[in-house]
This record gives C-alpha cells, structure tokens and sequence, in this order.
C-alpha cells in the first residue's frame, strides 16, 4: 500500500472530526477529506471568516478580481456581447463570489439586478440569468487515483499514529475513462464534484447566458500529460504538494476537466459551448472596454493598464486560465 504522510499535523479539532467520519479501517476517500478540510461547517477552509484573496497579511492566493474593477469591466462587456439579446432583462449571478458585491462591485452594468452566491451556499437561479464564476470549480473536491501493477487505484487518507497519511484506499470505479496503459504510478486528479456542481448548475430553471473562468485541461491531458496529477496546495501566497497540511488553514485545488463541464452543459440543453484562453475571451468579447483602456492610459503604465495586462498577457494570467460559456436561450420551469 503506497503512503506518504505530512510534517504539518492536523489539529485536534479536525482530528475528532476525521475520526468520526473515517470506515472502521480509520480511512476515508480523499474527496471526503478535501470536503471536511474545504467545507466543515465549522473547520473548513471556506467556511472560517477570514480575508483569502488579494495581497494583504494572512491571504493565500489572488485571482483575477483581485484586478481593481477592470476585471469586472471586461465581464460585463463581454456577457453583454455574448448574450446577444436585450441585458436589461436579466440578472446577473456571480457563483462562489469571495466578496459581498462580486466581480461587478464599484462597476457600471446593464443588468436588471445583480447578486452572489458564495462559496458553498446552496445555489437557486431561475428566469432570465447571466450566471458567472471565478474559480468557483477548482475549489470543489476531487478524488485522486492512482496506476498501480497495471489497475487504477483510488487513493485515500488515513490516521496513522496522530498523522494524517495518504494511502491506498480501494479499486477504482470501472465508470471513469481511465487509459488501458498508464506508466507506473500515474496519478490522475479527477474533479468529479466539479462535474457534479456543473449538473446541478445546468439542471435549474433558468435561461441564458453561463460563463465559467477557470484552470483546466482536457480529459486527454490529464490522462496523458500530467504523471503526476494537478493537486496542489496554497498558503500564504506559496504553492504546495503538501495536501495534508494543515487541514482547514491551506486552500486545495486541481485543474478541471473542460471536457466534463461542456458535457454536463450540453446535455441540459445549452448550445454554443466554447473553451477559450481567457487572453482570447477578452479580446474576442471585450475589445471595448481593452481599446478604451488603451486610449486612455497610451501615455503612462497606470493601475489599470498594469491590471489589463495581467488579465491578458500570456505570461501572466491570460493564458492559465481558461473560459467556457455557453447559451440556453429557452427552458422549461
């Protein structure tokens, strides 16, 4: 049974709870770890009321909003383009928003109204919607699998000795499109809640325009081109292969699989569905807002030229992240 074990303990809060919801083997499947560790009413990653995003003392990461209004000003820019109809008549919903007003605080739009959904609140939508996210799918549990002797294993955490500890914990589901041939050890990271939350996203009442910023890759390449899978851990702004540390206090993510998203948005009814750089998104979809901000500051590398080109360049963010949107101009209540 392959293992490996973290230097940064859990504390004994999340030791009790891991322990009460661990099989008689004292394990449980690594989703479900992720999903105390992210999202325990209490201990979870996402539930504690604490400053995440941005620059300041104790953040973990930022993201595209962290970018002044200007982010906001190339959505609203590009939804609007996208949804090719009157946008007085609809509302515009930020799922998994890190902050009360949203990408669209402190920015004009044309919407009917405006309101978000934080992370791990139970989403609603119905009637005319603009439904957007920043990230929202990298933050949902993945399971972890591993090729061993020539089989796909699931990999599990367990308590060993007061530490957690990642191991072996049963066969994989003969449902998922594993390769036949995979080199020894191959670790896929599959963001199958990710696929679960697009469902449950797609399968609401409402009709529309929804658009998703994200980081994935293909079922292909996470299958082919990554051995050692996507997981990754975040805090204080530094990277980590350390996913049992510090359960509750460290955000955990993976790349998702576009290919699962589209196909959970095509088979309910939406059409159009496209994955593109988030560079080409904008360019494509916000030329108005890039050329107002291009004439405007030509002279001086202001804030929000600085801002724009983070959005866009591809050495920065516009390249690791990726958009899909799609449409669904009609569905039933």
């Amino acid at each position: 049974m392959g293992s490996s074990a973290t230097d940064s303990p859990a504390t004994a809060a999340f030791v009790a709870v891991f322990h009460s919801q661990a099989d008689a083997r004292g394990t449980m499947p690594f989703a479900r770890f992720m999903g105390l560790a992210l999202y325990h009413p209490e201990l979870g990653y996402y539930r504690r009321d604490r400053s995440r995003v941005g620059y300041g003392a104790g953040t973990d990461f930022f993201t595209a909003s962290t970018s002044s209004p200007v982010f906001g000003e190339l959505v609203v820019a590009a939804c609007t383009e996208l949804l090719s109809d009157d946008p007085h008549g609809y509302e515009f919903v930020e799922l998994g928003a890190e902050t009360a007003g949203g990408v669209l605080a402190g920015v004009a739009h044309p919407f009917a109204a405006a309101r978000t959904i934080a992370l791990g609140e139970a989403i609603t939508l119905r009637g005319k919607c603009i439904v957007f996210s920043n990230e929202l799918f990298d933050a949902q549990p993945f399971s972890r699998f591993v090729h061993r002797q020539g089989r796909w294993v699931e990999r599990g955490v367990a308590l060993h000795e007061g530490k957690l500890v990642e191991v072996d914990f049963g066969e994989a589901s003969s449902n998922l499109p594993f390769p036949a041939v995979a080199p020894e050890g191959y670790v896929i990271d599959a963001p199958l809640a990710a696929t679960e939350l697009a469902r449950e996203i797609a399968s609401q009442p409402w009709s529309g325009l929804f658009v998703a910023a994200d980081y994935g890759k293909s079922w292909a390449e996470l299958a082919e081109a990554v051995p050692a899978g996507t997981a990754r851990a975040y805090f204080r702004h530094t990277q980590s292969n350390d996913l049992l540390a510090r359960p509750g206090e460290q955000d955990l993510t993976c790349h998702i699989c576009w290919d699962w998203l589209v196909q959970a948005m095509e088979q309910h009814g939406f059409a159009s569905t496209t994955v593109e750089s988030q560079e080409a998104f904008f360019i494509h979809h916000a030329k108005s807002v890039i050329a107002a901000i291009s004439a405007q500051e030509a002279s001086r590398l202001s804030q929000r030229k600085l801002a724009l080109i983070q959005l866009l360049h591809p050495a920065h963010l516009g390249q690791k992240f990726q958009v899909l949107h799609a449409l669904r101009l009609h569905c039933e209540a």
